[in-house]
C-alpha cells in the first residue's frame, strides 16, 4: 500500500493528537490556574485561549496536508483542510500569539522569541497560500514545509523546557529560573525545527540528481 511508504505519518499523527488532548483541556476550563495563565493582563487568557485552540487546530490539520498519499488521493479536501489551516488555525493563532507573545512576563529574551515566530508562522503561511493560488505548486510545498516546522514546534519547545530545566535547576537562581528556561525553550522550540525543514529542503534536489545520475541508461 502507497501510504505504507511514509512510515513517519502514523507517529507523527499519534503524537499531535496526544498533545493536544493533554494540553488543550485545562484552556477550556475557564480558570486561569489549571491554564497555567502567568500574566495578570486582563485581556491576556481569552487571547491564550484563542491561540491554543486555533493553534490546536492548525496542528491537526497540518499533519494530514503533509500526508502524500491524502494530497495525491484528496485533492480536494486538501484545498478544503488547507483553507481551514490558515483561516480557522494559523491566522487567529498567529495574531493572538503576536499580542500574548509581546506581553509575556517572561522577559525580553522570551518576548523577541515570541514575536518573532508568531511573524515568521503568518509570513510563511501567508507566502505557502499566495503560491497556491498562483498554482506554483512548488513554491506552496517549500513554503508549507517551512510553515508545517514553526507550527509543530510548540511540542519541540515543551521537550526543551523540559531538558533546560533538568540542566539548570541547580546551577541558576530560582528567581532566575522561569525567564532561563522560557528563553531557552522559547528559542530552541522552532529554530532548531526550522533548520532541519530548511537542511532537508536543500538536501532532497541534490539526493534525487545522485540518483538520476546512478541510473543506468
Amino acid at each position: 500500500m502507497t501510504w505504507l511508504r511514509k512510515p513517519w505519518v502514523g507517529p507523527l499523527a499519534f503524537v499531535v493528537v496526544a498533545f493536544v488532548a493533554f494540553s488543550l483541556p485545562p484552556y477550556l476550563t475557564g480558570d486561569r490556574v489549571q491554564a497555567r495563565v502567568q500574566s495578570d493582563w486582563g485581556p491576556h487568557y481569552p487571547l491564550l485561549v484563542v491561540h491554543v485552540v486555533c493553534a490546536s487546530i492548525a496542528i491537526l490539520t497540518c499533519v494530514v496536508q503533509i500526508w502524500p498519499w491524502f494530497r495525491g488521493r484528496f485533492p480536494a479536501w486538501h484545498r478544503r483542510i488547507g483553507r481551514v489551516y490558515v483561516l480557522a488555525g494559523v491566522l487567529p493563532a498567529g495574531v493572538a500569539g503576536l499580542v500574548i507573545g509581546w506581553m509575556t512576563p517572561f522577559g525580553a529574551v522570551a518576548r523577541v522569541s515570541n514575536v518573532l515566530l508568531a511573524v515568521l508562522w503568518l509570513t510563511f503561511t501567508w507566502l505557502a497560500w499566495r503560491a497556491a493560488r498562483q498554482r506554483q505548486f512548488r513554491d506552496h510545498r517549500k513554503w508549507m514545509i517551512r510553515s508545517f516546522a514553526l507550527t509543530v514546534s510548540i511540542i519541540t519547545n515543551r521537550i526543551w523546557g523540559v531538558i533546560a530545566f533538568l540542566l539548570l535547576a541547580d546551577n541558576v537562581p530560582e528567581a532566575e529560573l522561569p525567564n532561563t528556561i522560557a528563553g531557552i525553550s522559547t528559542w530552541a522550540g522552532w529554530t532548531i525545527p526550522l533548520l532541519i525543514a530548511q537542511w532537508w529542503l536543500e538536501r532532497k534536489p541534490q539526493r534525487r540528481a545522485v540518483q538520476r545520475e546512478t541510473v543506468p541508461a
